[in-house]
């Protein structure tokens, strides 16, 4: 690997987060204008949300489970063990739910969108796209930056769910805590400002899956070899890109809601 000096290595930076602030405008403008890919979009939600659902149920389901068994933990030295469903429901909506659907969507279809589309770049058919009068960021981009923040609003909504349950499961099996009491202390805990923050994040998390996959795919060079190079930097720009942007949204919605 041929030695950058910072100066060329901070250019680099700049160059890339500029090609893909351009990318990412030009996929938003397009969703408001026609020719749409009707037929793409619903593809790429099957593929994106139903796709995703098994990985997002199970990871709901057993976080629930370990954070009802942790919580019971900690709130006994309290005798506090009644108050577990409200730990289980705040957490869940306001974090783990949605922060933990991102990072298993992320690892899943953001490397898909990036090796697909690095694939298509290396064998030349994006630029067959281009001389046959197709606009690849329309065609491809688009749908699948729509797909995955729709897909990725309902997800967080199933894993919020599941992990409730899996919490109340353990709370009544394993703690022998009354399931009435376990869900009214969780939904009395929750705000209207826990559960809007809960739906924002994963859409922001779904720009940032589209948009970062689909970056590192049309920019992929050097055969087979640059497209693995190219998934695995769009899991990884992506994985951590959510978590800063989970930062930002929560410290927002703090100021603006107070909690």
């Amino acid at each position: 690997m041929p030695f950058s000096t910072p100066e060329d290595f901070a250019k680099d930076v700049a160059s890339s987060v500029q090609d893909y602030s351009i990318l990412s405008g030009r996929a938003v403008a397009d969703l408001f204008s026609k020719p749409r890919y009707v037929a793409d979009i619903f593809t790429q939600m099957d593929l994106i949300g139903v796709g995703s659902l098994p990985i997002v149920v199970l990871t709901g389901f057993f976080t629930g489970c370990v954070l009802a068994l942790q919580a019971a933990v900690s709130l006994k030295e309290f005798g506090a063990v009644n108050m577990t469903g409200r730990l289980v429901a705040l957490s869940m909506v306001k974090e783990l739910g949605p922060v933990l659907t991102g990072l298993m969507v992320s690892g899943r279809n953001a490397s898909g969108m990036a090796s697909e589309l690095g694939s298509m770049r290396v064998s030349e058919q994006i630029d067959a796209m281009r001389a046959l009068g197709t606009d690849p960021v329309r065609k491809l981009v688009a749908p699948r930056l729509l797909a995955s923040v729709v897909m990725m609003f309902f997800l967080a909504i199933i894993a919020d769910t599941c992990g409730i349950a899996g919490g109340a499961a353990v709370a009544v099996v394993l703690l022998r805590l009354s399931a009435s009491e376990f869900f009214h202390t969780g939904y009395m805990a929750l705000q209207h400002g826990d559960v809007i923050g809960g739906l924002v994040k994963p859409i922001f998390s779904g720009f940032i899956i589209a948009t970062i996959g689909c970056y590192y795919g049309l920019t992929a060079t050097g055969g087979t070899r640059g497209v693995g190079r190219a998934t695995t930097q769009a899991v990884v720009a992506s994985a951590v890109l959510i978590i800063i942007g989970d930062f930002v949204v929560t410290q927002l919605l703090i100021g603006f809601f107070g909690r």
